[in-house]
């Protein structure tokens, strides 16, 4: 089995700052990559950014500059640090992770795992 939670979230002003963990546990062989997704009210669920096992990473062009992604594999742990909040940042975000799991025979697969969510909302 297979856990991933999400910590971290709150309400903050304009132009603070939030730092959002998501830590993986349970039966994992490894992770390949990880990432943080985000849903407004009304609105379909978008990346925001995301880091491979090497550290390549990637973001949305709304976030970059503001946001920065990055994980401890030690930990099998994913951060997101979120500057310079916007009230347009104001969402459930959500972590995921490609997992590394080990079958009957001694083979690996890959599984999409997702935490239950964190709410960020940005308010004055």
């Amino acid at each position: 089995q297979v856990h991933v939670v999400e910590s971290g979230g709150g309400l903050v002003q304009p132009g603070g700052s939030l730092r959002l963990s998501c830590a993986a546990s349970g039966s994992i062989s490894g992770i390949n990559a990880m990432g943080w997704y985000r849903q407004a009210p009304g609105k379909q669920r978008e990346l925001v950014a995301r880091i491979t096992s090497g550290g390549s990473t990637n973001y949305a062009d709304s976030v970059k500059g503001r946001f920065t992604i990055s994980r401890d594999n030690a930990k099998n742990t994913v951060y997101l640090q979120m500057n310079s909040l916007k009230p347009e940042d104001t969402a459930v975000y959500y972590c995921n992770a490609d997992i590394l799991r080990l079958n009957y025979d001694g083979s690996l697969y890959v599984q999409g795992y997702w935490g239950q969510g964190t709410q960020v909302t940005v308010s004055s």
